[in-house]
């Protein structure tokens, strides 16, 4: 190997890690999303069962509970992300264990928001 050869294979070889991109970003914004979605279906189902909840979540009377389950589940979506941003930044994560938390959180949050489910508990 010549000296010349030698130096581009150095130089590949640095610009190859300097281009490795890390995935913890990407998965702290997919189990966010799905954290945020799993909060809208608790809330919804809590908000049913209790009437209490469901007074302290209307926070705009013509728009009822709806608008404090969508503004908290909005305010843990983004503060979820955040935090599992800053914990995962410049880190790799499984992006395949990322998507699967993700897509369990967010059949979970639609379940709870499925009108036969979170009838079952509502106050009478």
């Amino acid at each position: 190997m010549t000296t010349l050869q030698a130096t581009e294979q150095k130089v590949k070889t640095a610009v190859q890690e300097q281009a490795h991109v890390f995935t913890g970003a990407a998965a702290a914004a997919f189990i966010g999303s799905g954290i945020g979605v799993f909060v809208m279906g608790f809330l919804t189902t809590l908000s049913e069962a209790s009437s209490g909840i469901a007074n302290l979540l209307n926070w705009i009377k013509a728009a009822g509970p709806l608008s404090g389950k969508t503004g908290v589940s909005v305010i843990v979506w983004i503060v979820s992300w955040l935090i599992l941003n800053n914990a995962w930044k410049g880190q790799d994560y499984d992006l395949k264990k990322a998507f699967t938390i993700t897509l369990v959180l967010i059949g979970l949050g639609f379940l709870l928001t499925f009108p036969p489910f979170f009838v079952l508990f509502a106050a009478e």
